[in-house]
């Protein structure tokens, strides 16, 4: 059996000019066990009354711009991510996107894969 070709690409290309919403790419996957995607914000957070609940851990990667995390709890902790920080959250730890960079590109590559 021949081997595949290998893929390649960059995380900083093919960034739409306009972004109305956060972009969302799976960059590769493995049995549905893990992922990698890559995710571009642009001045994007959620919503007020909103909580990423996952079933699976991730390790994300800030690459470009600023993002301010804020992880749920009863302290409220804020995270101040710049390029080369990254966080580990583990399954269900309930976390949200406070705010990120407006006028730049947010450029994360997160991880999810099984506790």
């Amino acid at each position: 059996m021949a081997d595949a070709p290998p893929e390649q690409g960059n995380l900083f290309a093919g960034i739409p000019e306009s972004l109305p919403g956060e972009l969302t790419e799976t960059l590769a996957a493995g049995s549905g066990s893990w992922r990698i995607e890559r995710i571009v914000s642009r001045g994007h957070r959620s919503p007020d009354d909103f909580w990423y609940d996952q079933d699976q851990a991730e390790w994300v990667l800030l690459l470009s711009g600023s993002a301010v995390l804020l992880l749920d709890g009863p302290e409220g902790e804020r995270l101040f991510l710049r390029p080369g920080d990254w966080i580990r959250l583990s399954a269900h730890r309930g976390h949200r996107v406070e705010s990120t960079e407006a006028g730049t590109d947010t450029v994360w590559l997160a991880v999810f894969f099984d506790p």
